[in-house]
């Protein structure tokens, strides 16, 4: 039974929820401004959580076939059978179901309308880009972009110009992240004949890619300062994280090892995720 409790955890992607919980957080934070109502933030937050994770389980009912031919997934559940697709749709079911329902019920329209788009533009168009076109990562992008913006209009109950940025920054932040994993994990996605950017346009046109995407993200960040929606603090902690992170993009072009340079990439990406949500989420004391 235990086993059969954790298989079903790891099904729903929790580190994919996890993360995207932290921005959807920080998104919910910026609109609060310090003022945070205690049960709209925990039923936002449940709510997030569940819509992702029933996207991520639809995403690995789809995808089976293709992780069947890569090292690092060819153990999930639904490749090895430990559960079956049936029994993966009704589960993700469920956790749409709870999901919706608590954005619903304690939110706004707008945000379940956010919700939606997000779990369109994930079951849906990335799932069918990613098997066609190298452009699948500018559309996944979109769906990885919600979660701060759902946070942020559960309080707000409104598209905005902070929602907006919030938005742009996080697709230009999962660009060079997912191009960095995409560059280390190449002969994978080659197997699985997927057409990353890497395996469709080579690794120094995907180095150009990074380079041009670490450069958007600093700006669009900055851009949340200079329109008055984080402070000074936010600012100066943002402008270091992005021009070391522009250094390390640049790096990139003269590296030997370009697959150990493509993992140090992804694992500062994953610090500036990180931080960006933090100076965010403290954004309101310095104002």
């Amino acid at each position: 039974m235990k086993n059969k409790i954790k298989t079903y955890y790891y099904l729903a992607k929790p580190g994919i929820v996890f993360g995207n919980d932290i921005t959807a957080i920080a998104g919910f934070f910026l609109a609060a401004k310090g003022h945070i109502h205690m049960l709209l933030f925990f039923a936002t937050l449940i709510g997030v959580s569940f819509c992702i994770a029933s996207a991520c389980v639809v995403n690995n009912y789809l995808d089976r076939r293709i992780d069947a031919k890569m090292e690092r997934t060819k153990k999930r559940a639904l490749v090895t059978g430990a559960v079956s697709g049936r029994a993966a749709i009704i589960y993700a079911i469920m956790l749409g179901l709870i999901g919706f329902s608590a954005l619903a019920i304690f939110t706004n329209l707008t945000t379940v309308l956010v919700g939606i788009v997000g779990m369109i533009f994930y079951i849906i168009l990335y799932a069918v880009a990613k098997r066609y076109s190298f452009w699948s990562t500018v559309v996944g992008s979109v769906s990885g972009a919600i979660p701060p913006v759902a946070g942020y209009t559960a309080v707000s109950g409104r598209l905005d110009l902070g929602a907006m940025l919030i938005f742009l920054i996080l697709v230009f932040w999962q660009m060079p992240h997912f191009y960095a994993i995409a560059i280390y994990r190449f002969k994978d996605y080659k197997a699985a004949h997927l057409p990353v950017l890497p395996v469709a346009k080579g690794i120094f046109t995907t180095k150009i890619h990074i380079l041009l995407y670490t450069i958007g993200f600093a700006l669009v960040a900055i851009l949340l300062a200079s329109t008055g929606f984080a402070g000074r603090v936010y600012l100066y902690g943002m402008l270091l994280l992005c021009l070391v992170w522009i250094v390390y993009a640049v790096i990139g072009f003269s590296t030997n090892n370009v697959t150990l340079w493509a993992k140090r990439m992804f694992v500062f990406s994953l610090l500036i995720n990180l931080a960006w949500s933090l100076l965010v989420m403290t954004n309101f004391l310095f104002l």
